[in-house]
């Protein structure tokens, strides 16, 4: 029924800044494509710590981000040249490719003034014939992507296909992501045709198979079994999932079907060899120095 439950674990990624750190998770790396889920807030910024949870320009390869928020905004900005401030329902898709660098800040007027912060940043690993393609970065509104009712449920299709539901996100490899609210009672089940399914618990709690989930924890299920998802409360998921890719290194903000290209990855980011964004190039995150854990504990600034 339940292959594993995946409890979130604390990571703070700049000074004052905590998130739930979901993916990667020592026995289980992915789920699909997806490599590393992150789950920002819910918190209330206080207007005098602001600046000091920007996320700095750091480089990525072989992967996309996808950043989409609850509440809050975010100003993006990388090395294509890309500005974007990113809104509650927008689905942002960075692919990183051969190689990009970006900074997410938080200098919106909302922000600001002390507003509340709650975002969800996952990264998808690319097929091996992408690793190296070069980098892009799409933002979709809100009205691309499309919505379902019916009673007791709501959900959004982020990107790929699920539901009978599909969007025009460009993704690289077979895939699902779904934000989804159910009111108590509710039953739901998860999607079909994909061959490794995961519900993340944002709030609320789930009963499955008689036993009761909470919010922070990411259940993956067993492959070919369809189970019965029941809302003891109003809860939110966020569904995802696909086919896998085979194995992938993951060091810091580097991911590849490779080790030497993880290892090229660092010394071009030490020599300057990727851009910084050009409308933020006065400060950027170091390479990290000695050993670190993959994507684990990575150091301040260094969400995504």
């Amino acid at each position: 029924m339940l292959d594993i439950v995946i409890e979130a674990r604390k990571a703070e990624i700049s000074s004052g800044f905590a998130v739930k750190r979901i993916l990667p998770y020592q026995l289980r790396r992915m789920v699909g494509p997806f490599i590393f889920m992150d789950h920002g807030g819910p918190v209330h910024i206080p207007k005098a710590t602001t600046n000091s949870l920007d996320v700095l320009p750091h480089p990525h390869i072989g992967l996309s981000t996808v950043s989409y928020l609850f509440s809050g905004r975010v100003t993006h900005r990388d090395s294509l040249g890309v500005q974007q401030v990113i809104k509650p329902g927008e689905v942002n898709w960075m692919t990183a490719g051969k190689g990009i660098a970006h900074s997410e800040r938080f200098e919106d007027p909302a922000m600001l003034a002390g507003g509340e912060l709650e975002m969800i940043q996952t990264w998808v690993a690319l097929p091996e014939k992408d690793e190296e393609s070069d980098p892009t970065f799409d933002n979709y509104k809100p009205d691309q992507l499309p919505i379902f009712t019916e009673k007791g449920v709501w959900m959004r299709l982020i990107a790929g296909e699920a539901y009978g539901l599909k969007n025009k996100v460009r993704t690289h490899s077979p895939l699902f992501y779904v934000h989804v609210l159910l009111d108590q009672g509710t039953h739901f089940g998860l999607p079909i045709g994909h061959s490794e399914r995961g519900a993340y618990i944002v709030n609320g709690s789930v009963e499955v198979n008689g036993n009761t989930y909470i919010a922070g924890q990411l259940l993956v299920f067993t492959k070919g079994v369809d189970p019965l998802i029941i809302a003891k409360e109003q809860t939110t998921l966020m569904m995802l999932g696909g086919e896998h890719l085979g194995e992938r290194y993951i060091w810091w903000n580097f991911v590849s079907s490779r080790k030497d290209r993880i290892e090229q990855a660092k010394e071009d980011w030490k020599q300057g060899r990727i851009d910084l964004p050009p409308m933020d190039n006065e400060e950027y995150v170091p390479l990290p120095e000695g050993k670190s854990k993959p994507a684990g504990g990575p150091p301040p600034n260094a969400l995504s």
